[in-house]
């Protein structure tokens, strides 16, 4: 019968444009693309490649995913390098959105003039560290460093321990990076004992600074010694200190984990900083210091290549002036209310079927900040079929795979998140 043709069941074009994921696609891909695929997939329905009822899906497949891909961090590892370290708080994204237009960047609307650029996020970052008698932003912390080598120490010598030149992500190794600048390495102690006096020897005319580097991603034990800030700050040349992880204030949570405000007390001349680590913002190079150094660096030439957008300085600003961020609600997270939250995921869970355990977990702080660190929590715990499924899923399930298990640690998923995960776990169940 003419009626029994499935081809007739093929959906319409507008009915499909019309579904809410083909429209939100239409939205960010433009129309005319998503008909087309809309289109393709209706032909293949009509020659029996596929079943009516699967036409949408197949357009959506034949879609390109957004770029990036958002997705959901269950490994427990608070800043997960891979997934972008910190996440926005909604304060700053909302910042980022009015910052996609026009904005007063670099102008003052009072008198119609040109004016400093960025001056309300350097004005929030000055607040948030009012031992700093200067500030200045740039785009990485690897930036920053680079930035206080080239204007103080090209063609001079940077005084720095052997324990502290450090290897950071992808391969890139600190004293590579300090010797592109121009500056010579002037190496003291050995890898495990440092002193003053090894300083004192090296200290000489040609001295640019001293540097000082927390060792953020790793941790040395035993037969070993380093010279503090303050006595550093005795040799009467600048010290630069790269603190790394970007905590402006000390956090008793991470006692052994240096902050900006706390090194500037000691005596640091210069204090340099990541801003998307655990002060939560996005990726920025913070230069906090004294104020003929930060206004040596920020009039150097090299300043202009390294300077960040407005998207950047309004996100900063944003996290700086809003409330807590994502990151620090994730380190500060309860485990009582984390075990909580996952016990009622697998009961919920259980209620459609899916068999799954609770089990302690222990986060970690990432994003090279706080190496040794443990965070109690908990985890859903499933078996280690389901890593693929959920990785590859919409929206992706990050977990992580220990002993033939996979553990869904909930530390930082947002609690309005937790249906998601649930709906995921069933899609990769089936």
């Amino acid at each position: 019968m003419r009626d029994a043709d499935p081809r007739r069941r093929v959906p319409r074009t507008d009915a499909l444009l019309a579904d809410p994921a083909l429209a939100a696609a239409a939205g960010t891909l433009g129309r005319d693309r998503v008909k087309a695929a809309i289109v393709r997939a209706q032909e293949r329905a009509r020659r029996g490649e596929l079943t009516p009822e699967r036409v949408r899906d197949a357009a959506l497949a034949e879609l390109p995913a957004p770029v990036p891909r958002t997705v959901l961090n269950a490994t427990g590892v608070v800043l997960h390098t891979n997934l972008g370290r910190a996440p926005l708080s909604a304060a700053a994204v909302a910042a980022l959105v009015a910052a996609a237009g026009h904005t007063d960047v670099e102008l003052d609307l009072r008198t119609g003039r040109r004016a400093r650029r960025g001056r309300d996020t350097l004005a929030a970052l000055a607040a948030a560290v009012p031992d700093a008698p200067a500030v200045h932003v740039v785009n990485n912390g690897a930036a920053a460093l680079v930035l206080a080598a080239t204007a103080l120490a090209a063609d001079r010598e940077i005084v720095v321990s052997r324990g502290e030149l450090v290897e950071i992500g992808d391969g890139f190794r600190l004293p590579d990076l300090l010797e592109s600048t121009g500056a010579r390495l002037r190496e003291v102690g050995t890898t495990n004992r440092t002193t003053l006096a090894d300083y004192a020897a090296a200290v000489g005319p040609r001295t640019g600074f001293v540097l000082k580097v927390h060792p953020s991603n790793f941790v040395v034990t035993g037969f070993t010694s380093a010279v503090p800030v303050r006595d550093l700050a005795t040799l009467g040349v600048p010290v630069v200190a790269d603190i790394g992880s970007g905590l402006l204030a000390p956090d008793p949570l991470l006692p052994a984990e240096p902050d900006a405000a706390s090194t500037l007390r000691a005596g640091a001349h210069l204090v340099t900083a990541s801003g998307d680590k655990l002060l939560g913002g996005p990726q920025a190079g913070l230069l906090l210091g004294a104020a003929d150094l930060v206004d040596r660096l920020r009039r150097h030439p090299l300043a202009r290549a390294l300077r960040v957008d407005k998207l950047t300085l309004a996100a900063l600003a944003a996290t700086l002036h809003g409330p807590a961020t994502p990151t620090r609600e994730a380190l500060h997270a309860a485990p009582a209310a984390l075990r909580d939250r996952v016990e009622r995921l697998r009961d919920r869970l259980a209620e459609d079927g899916c068999k799954a355990e609770v089990v302690p977990s222990v986060a970690v702080v990432g994003g090279g900040g706080a190496p040794g660190v443990q965070l109690d929590s908990w985890a859903l715990s499933l078996p280690e079929r389901y890593a693929e499924p959920l990785r590859t899923g919409e929206p992706p399930v990050l977990g992580r795979v220990l002993r033939g298990r996979l553990l869904l640690d909930l530390r930082c998923v947002p609690a309005d998140a937790d249906e998601t995960v649930r709906t995921a776990v069933l899609r990769a169940g089936d």
